[in-house]
């Protein structure tokens, strides 16, 4: 995806988010296979203090001091002393939200999940007394980031501890509920759209950041005689002419979700599923 359209391998952005799935898969995937739970909660722990005492407290070449500024933190630097700044995210150009040293903090989510359906999986604790525990450790898990975050604030770029304890105590909690309705309570009717999305999730992640780009290579003369791509053309066709600006991105939005419904409704149909 990083060198779609133009297989660039000079400026290819290196980091992203299916890269640091696969590497989030690999460690934690070991992890599980020769680690205990309890050595697997005790490697959570160590990455999160461990993060922290890194990003707080080494200097960084350059700077002199350790500091959790976009350009100037550890993390920035790594990226541009290995990678270089021609593999970073085009937007910043000096820094990456998918960047090496926190791929550390990324492995530590992935442990957090483990260990949670780890613990759905097991077959000696009633279902009722799953959704207690599940529910006690995310908002245990949302506590202990608040207080995290007065001194390693929440931030998605840097990937902080903090970040990684909120986002895993909404995580449970959103799963709790769906667990208690679904599995408890046998609320199973509305869940089909969401299974169509979830089993082909990497199939429409991967095209849905393509089809844009393909789109935005078509281009030809608009009847005033400019220049433009068939996504701009389908986007002023079908929706500028009649919402919002806010409102035109949202029905552009909702409209792409809907084909991809379709398209995956027709693969699901046909037990069409791709997996890496």
């Amino acid at each position: 995806m990083s060198l779609f359209p133009y297989f660039n391998f000079a400026t290819v952005r290196i980091p992203g988010v299916i890269q640091r799935i696969a590497v989030v898969y690999l460690i934690v995937g070991l992890l599980y296979i020769f680690q205990t739970r309890k050595a697997m909660l005790i490697t959570f722990w160590a990455i999160l203090i461990g993060y922290y005492l890194i990003m707080t407290f080494i200097p960084v070449p350059g700077v002199g001091y350790a500091n959790l500024n976009p350009e100037t933190n550890l993390g920035a630097w790594i990226d541009r002393s290995i990678l270089g700044e021609a593999h970073l995210w085009k937007s910043s150009k000096t820094w990456d939200p998918e960047g090496i040293l926190t791929d550390l903090p990324a492995v530590a989510t992935g442990i957090f999940g483990v260990l949670i359906g780890t613990f759905l999986k097991r077959k000696d604790q009633p279902e009722a007394q799953k959704v207690s525990w599940l529910f006690t450790v995310g908002v245990l898990a949302i506590i202990a980031a608040l207080l995290v975050d007065l001194f390693f604030p929440i931030n998605k770029a840097l990937w902080t501890s903090s970040y990684v304890l909120y986002t895993g105590g909404l995580a449970i909690l959103g799963l709790t509920l769906l667990y208690w309705l679904i599995d408890v309570q046998g609320y199973k009717r509305f869940t089909k759209p969401f299974v169509i999305f979830g089993v082909n999730a990497i199939t429409v992640y991967t095209f849905s950041g393509i089809i844009p780009h393909i789109l935005g290579m078509i281009t030809f003369k608009n009847p005033e005689g400019k220049l433009q791509n068939l996504h701009e053309y389908l986007y002023n066709t079908f929706f500028t002419p009649y919402f919002s600006p806010i409102n035109a991105s949202l029905a552009g939005g909702l409209t792409y979700v809907l084909i991809w419904y379709v398209i995956l409704w027709l693969m699901y149909r046909k037990n069409i599923i791709i997996k890496v």
